[in-house]
């Protein structure tokens, strides 16, 4: 307990949200290469698909940057800055492979040639591994701070952020259905707690089926 914190924050809600990005970036390489040589239309919906997720990592990294280290460096008078720099360093190799991805990624689209392709994959498995690293570190070392130097009012101001980043309309339902994956029978109920009551019914009437339909759209899965 601390002077910031009147009591601890819990972070579980950000762990469901990094059980995601491990899995779609660990799945990403093989959707890449599996696309064949030519195949524009398949590239597109995987490049589009792609595209989304790194637009909701960047936005996820972007609020710890801007809403969450500067608070943790100035109330932690033993935070270990070989902690503070490896992250850091870490969200700066992230963003770098995410950089050459985005070159890659729309000429991979435009003529889905199969080096590209090739090439594009092999950074992707890069950004995984390299991810897991950090979302791993991130877990053990950062959110114990975050529950004792963090107020409930400031963590959930970070949520609002990474609920701000969320696609309007059918895009949004795509990702709170992947979210929701890997999450426990009451992580799932928490979760859509932590949202507006019309997004938890619209979720409930049309969203689960719109989540389906892509994921059978972007991975071939039965619907």
């Amino acid at each position: 307990m601390t002077e910031h914190a009147a009591m601890n924050v819990d972070t579980w809600e950000m762990v469901v949200v990094h059980k995601m990005f491990r899995r779609e970036f660990a799945l990403l390489p093989g959707l890449v290469k599996n696309v064949a040589d030519g195949d524009g239309d398949r590239a597109k919906v995987v490049g589009d698909h792609l595209a989304a997720l790194l637009r909701s990592l960047h936005h996820h990294h972007t609020g710890e940057d801007d809403l969450l280290w500067p608070k943790l460096v100035e109330r932690v008078s033993t935070l270990d800055t070989e902690l503070v720099q490896r992250m850091e360093a870490q969200h700066e190799t992230v963003s770098g492979l995410i950089e050459r991805v985005e070159t890659l990624l729309p000429r991979w689209q435009l003529t889905a040639d199969q080096k590209i392709g090739s090439d594009l994959a092999a950074l992707l498995a890069d950004i995984s591994v390299q991810l897991n690293e950090h979302l791993d570190d991130e877990e053990q070392y950062v959110l114990p701070l975050v529950s004792l130097f963090i107020t409930e009012a400031e963590w959930k101001a970070l949520g609002d952020h990474g609920k701000s980043s969320m696609e309007k309309g059918a895009a949004g339902f795509v990702t709170l259905g992947m979210i929701l994956e890997d999450a426990t029978p009451t992580e799932k109920v928490r979760f859509l707690g932590l949202l507006p009551a019309p997004v938890r019914l619209m979720h409930k009437l049309v969203g689960t089926g719109i989540h389906r339909r892509a994921k059978a759209r972007v991975h071939g899965v039965a619907v």
